[in-house]
């Protein structure tokens, strides 16, 4: 059984804080088992989830029942609410539970992707709850590689073995085959990924964004979301996708929305600042079950755009700064395939290639102009080599190395 330890350095420094930790992510990545196993190391906590009748009933009859429970000893306890958000008024709940009760109990609040979409709606919950979210394996959890925050944002290009990441290679291997899943992983057979990849699609799909969004026409919505894999690694025009599905540009706006609400997906924007003649709107989509990508060099892409955004999302989580994602083009369609900014300052930029350990022009070029290090991901193994830049330096470097030393 893989222990999700990233995930529990993030928890104990946000439950730290006088606030509810509120968990989500995709479906299936380990929150309700991680929400367990946090509960273990409490001397006193309870396990409450809404899917489960007694439960259900047990909060309507008594809506503070957990001060009521037996208790080991007199240390804090830890209420897990699961699924809450399915309750109809949840936001006002959770309020009476952290306003009445948060000086004596800690709270953590686990859900789907419908956690992040319902949080939008009203504000009654502000400054109550810190967030964390949780993602598919990645390398950097799942190898003993791993560098400190503090290392790596001193020299981003530096500082990790070139030669200690062997083990990494293999798993790199195995994501792009399987994904990053928990059970495909841990199964590891390309058979079990595609029978189960087609049923997690169905349930998020079918189920979850039918039933929240009351939409009319799922399968065009369905094919909707057949069409994204191909177009991964490439900005994607809404106006093209209405155009190809017969619709309108408000309706693909929507439906390209929900898949990110749902962690079906996510996007990134392109970075502006100081890019002359750069692309301002379109936005790339990536996958979070990335095998689903058939074109070999995109799915790395994928995979590495997931790397990338678990590693910008736990630094913010974790209080070190602002992180996003993003990518660089212009008019001219030189493309570079990630920017990590912090707040409005870039702090790297990053190309993912197949194969090719010949640097690529369009690096150079945004390097020259933004000023930043710069690497090249190579998917080939056994590569790791400097580029002199002028004042800067580019690394050239086997992908599945790197990857794994992200904090």
């Amino acid at each position: 059984m893989i222990k999700r330890e990233l995930y529990k350095s993030v928890w104990a420094s946000i439950s730290a804080e006088k606030r509810m930790v509120f968990l989500s992510g995709p479906r299936q990545t380990g929150k309700t088992t991680f929400t367990r196993d946090t509960a273990r190391s409490f001397a006193n906590s309870h396990y409450f989830n809404w899917d489960v009748i007694s439960h259900k009933r047990q909060l309507v009859d008594n809506p503070y029942f957990f001060t009521e429970l037996d208790r080991k000893d007199s240390s804090q306890p830890l209420i897990i609410f699961d699924e809450i958000h399915k309750y109809g008024d949840w936001k006002n709940y959770l309020k009476g539970v952290y306003d009445g009760y948060s000086d004596g109990y800690k709270f953590l609040v686990s859900g789907s992707g419908r956690l992040d979409l319902y949080q939008k709606h009203g504000d009654s919950l502000a400054g109550r709850y810190f967030h964390m979210h949780m993602f598919p394996f990645t390398l950097a959890e799942l190898s003993k590689n791993r560098r400190k925050f503090s290392a790596f944002a001193q020299a981003p290009l530096a500082d990790f073995d070139p030669g200690g990441g062997s083990a990494s290679a293999g798993l790199l291997e195995k994501l792009l085959r399987v994904s990053g899943f928990p059970e495909p992983f841990v199964n590891g057979k390309a058979e079990f990924w595609n029978r189960w990849s087609s049923n997690y699609l169905k349930q998020v799909v079918m189920e979850d964004i039918r039933d929240l969004a009351d939409l009319k026409r799922m399968g065009t919505v369905e094919l909707l979301f057949s069409l994204l894999p191909s177009r991964v690694g490439s900005p994607v025009s809404i106006n093209n996708l209405a155009a190809d599905l017969r619709s309108n540009f408000d309706s693909v706006s929507r439906w390209l929305s929900l898949f990110d609400s749902f962690f079906l997906t996510f996007r990134i924007s392109p970075w502006s600042a100081k890019i002359s003649r750069s692309i301002l709107k379109e936005k790339k989509t990536y996958l979070y079950d990335y095998p689903e990508v058939p074109d070999p060099a995109a799915r790395l892409e994928n995979l590495v755009a997931v790397e990338l955004k678990r590693a910008v999302t736990t630094w913010t989580e974790l209080g070190y700064g602002r992180f996003s994602l993003h990518y660089l083009r212009n008019k001219e369609k030189e493309e570079v395939d990630f920017l990590i900014a912090d707040g409005n300052t870039p702090l790297l930029i990053a190309e993912v290639k197949l194969s090719d350990d010949s640097v690529s022009p369009n690096l150079v070029k945004f390097q020259n102009t933004l000023g930043v290090p710069a690497v090249q991901l190579v998917g080939k193994k056994g590569i790791f080599k400097y580029r002199e830049n002028g004042e800067n330096r580019i690394l050239i470097v086997s992908a599945h190395n790197w990857l794994s030393s992200l904090p």
